[in-house]
């Protein structure tokens, strides 16, 4: 079961990639500054992913204009969400948890999903600029969007 409402977010530090190589991104670096919305994604260049990842980046100014940080976090590489990103034209960083360790954390890893080990559920958290989770989703369906309303309505309280 995912981290709930009222859990301190586990810190952590992941790889994205872009034209300018290889960035970690932190996630505490936001605590005291904005809010932050982690989507994880069972695989990069599915068709419900990519739609999930495009909705949210031709929409992502209502996240900037709430003083939110938008990433999204899957098990691929770093090389193959940059690709993503690119043929996307995502305009938020996509975060590389090859080594599970994120979804093991915060509770949204498939033990097998048809027939893959290790995936992440689609998830999404809300965490304020204290470092509490604020809003908190994971659906063991993987064709299932987030609430994208409850997510901003999240980010608004």
């Amino acid at each position: 079961m995912a981290l709930s409402t009222g859990t301190t977010a586990p810190d952590f530090t992941l790889k994205t990639k872009n034209a300018e190589g290889l960035a970690d991104i932190t996630l505490s670096e936001n605590f005291g500054k904005k809010k932050t919305v982690l989507l994880f994604f069972p695989l990069a260049f599915t068709s419900v992913c990519m739609e999930e990842m495009c909705s949210v980046s031709s929409g992502l100014d209502a996240y900037t204009e709430l003083n939110a940080s938008v990433y999204g976090i899957s098990v691929d590489s770093p090389f193959s969400q940059e690709k993503m990103a690119q043929v996307d034209g995502l305009k938020f960083p996509l975060l590389s948890d090859f080594n599970k360790e994120v979804s093991k954390a915060y509770d949204v890893l498939f033990e097998d999903l048809l027939g893959f080990k290790g995936v992440s559920k689609r998830s999404a958290f809300v965490i304020d600029e204290s470092g509490k989770i604020i809003y908190s989703e994971s659906s063991d369906n993987p064709k299932e969007m987030p609430d994208f309303d409850a997510i901003k309505a999240a980010l608004k309280a």
